[in-house]
């Protein structure tokens, strides 16, 4: 990508180019060392800052064309997630991916204790691009995640509090709904794992099962019908939208109690 000539030419950083189109230093990263083609908004956003017409809209729409950053098994989902309709996502311990901010995404990767510091960079560049492409679609897919309580209290108080105010602020968006399975619904069956679900304007449906090692997309009509009563079951259990964002705004300002921060540290 040209896009470390251009900024040695004009004498910026990173931090001064990622402010400027409203994306991470960590993309623009990925952008330089190709690792990643920035979307078509960000390329544009690029353009208008560098003064250079289409060049990198051009340079990165061919870029994409016959990549997708990612391991193999998730690009058939990828596929699917910028085409899909309405796109429903629980997560029984964590965060959901497309919500993650890029302390909390590289905290996760890191904790794995099998990647290098490069991969991890390469995954949070990873995961932050999947986020811009498929929240900021054009077409406005609808958005509906339910998250465990438990993963809402996951990660370091430093991390996890930034991530509670991204989550609120995410969720303030109208095609996006969060809600959340508080902890007296106690056993549900999300409890077996998390999974997703999309429907696509064909009126088809298709699912993502987590897995260890790596996830699968779900097509036989049975199995997604089966997923598609346990999204339903668990949705029962949860809390509606603005009942869920007065959730994870008490969660939020208990980071700011003394006697919160002292039970955290507690043995």
């Amino acid at each position: 990508m040209k896009l470390r000539e251009l900024r040695a030419e004009r004498g910026v950083t990173q931090d001064q180019v990622a402010d400027a189109v409203q994306v991470s230093k960590s993309l623009i990263a990925a952008f330089e060392t190709n690792r990643l083609a920035p979307q078509q908004d960000t390329a544009t956003a690029l353009d208008a800052f560098f003064g250079t017409g289409d060049e990198i809209q051009k340079l990165s729409t061919e870029a994409r064309k016959n990549r997708k950053p990612g391991p193999s098994w998730f690009r058939p989902w990828r596929d699917v997630e910028e085409t899909a309709v309405i796109l429903r996502y629980f997560q029984a311990t964590l965060i959901p991916g497309l919500l993650q901010t890029e302390a909390y995404a590289r905290a996760i990767f890191a904790s794995t204790g099998m990647l290098s510091d490069d991969e991890v960079a390469e995954r949070v560049a990873n995961r932050l691009e999947r986020q811009s492409a498929i929240l900021d679609r054009a077409d406005r897919p609808t958005f509906a995640f339910i998250i465990d309580a438990a993963a809402l209290r996951c990660g370091p108080p430093e991390i996890a509090k930034d991530q509670l105010l991204h989550l609120a602020d995410t969720s303030a968006r109208s095609n996006i709904l969060v809600h959340v399975v508080p902890d007296s619904a106690g056993l549900h069956p999300g409890r077996n794992g998390s999974f997703a679900l999309a429907n696509m304007d064909t009126g088809s449906a298709v699912g993502l099962l987590d897995d260890f090692y790596e996830g699968r997309v779900i097509a036989e009509p049975m199995r997604v019908t089966g997923l598609e009563r346990t999204w339903q079951t668990i949705a029962g259990f949860a809390l509606p939208c603005d009942q869920s964002r007065d959730l994870i705004s008490k969660l939020v300002n208990d980071y700011d109690d003394p006697a919160t921060k002292l039970a955290q540290v507690q043995p």
